[in-house]
């Protein structure tokens, strides 16, 4: 019997050093470059935030599009947004990254680096385009501002959930797009219809 023990032991302390392993790699998997991380950092601190944008910021921009795109859906419906968005991700058609994928979009330089000539590319200040962004929040013009404190840790976990842990995983069927139930989009009837969750209708490439 104190064998068998010994051996139970034994295999719950490698699934532990498994997990924590496992664990380093993904979190060392999500750092992208910090000018993704300085262009989604929110406009005020969020108190007990789960992981910041220094620390994982394809994490914080996964969670900064469930919530500004989804915080009043169900769990479900937040899930399918994050799903989205992993979708794009592993699609030819679009970046391959998910800060590159949530902020994609057309871009103008700034008045104040644009007339100086010699500015080296790396040093010019560029901003989106209002209402051309692929995700409509990230270029409405309105601040970026967290006002609900529950709604944002919920993102973050959501987030880290999808892509830690595979939850929901594939819930929206491999969907590229969606949109509320209250517009239609002219993109709409080229693609193929899934289904809706929440108020959102998703679609993916026929």
């Amino acid at each position: 019997m104190s064998e068998y023990y010994n051996i139970v032991s034994i295999i719950k302390y490698y699934m532990r050093l498994m997990i924590q392993i496992a664990s380093f790699l993904f979190f060392a998997m999500f750092i992208v470059p910090m000018s993704y991380a300085s262009a989604i950092t929110l406009q005020n601190a969020i108190e007990g935030e789960l992981y910041t944008t220094s620390s994982h910021p394809e994490l914080y921009c996964l969670a900064m599009n469930i919530y500004f795109e989804a915080k009043s859906e169900p769990i479900a419906g937040q899930y399918a947004v994050a799903d989205v968005v992993l979708n794009r991700v592993n699609d030819a058609r679009y970046p391959n990254s998910i800060c590159e994928v949530v902020l994609q979009g057309p871009q103008r330089e700034s008045w104040k680096t644009k007339k100086i000539e010699n500015l080296e590319d790396n040093q010019r200040q560029f901003y989106p385009i209002r209402h051309k962004c692929q995700f409509s929040w990230y270029c409405d013009g309105k601040p970026d501002k967290v006002r609900d404190g529950d709604a944002w840790r919920k993102a973050q976990e959501i987030a880290y959930r999808i892509v830690g842990e595979s939850k929901f995983r594939g819930v929206t069927e491999g969907s590229t797009h969606y949109h509320a139930t209250y517009v239609s989009p002219r993109w709409a009837p080229q693609l193929d219809l899934v289904g809706r969750i929440g108020t959102h209708i998703f679609y993916r490439w026929p």
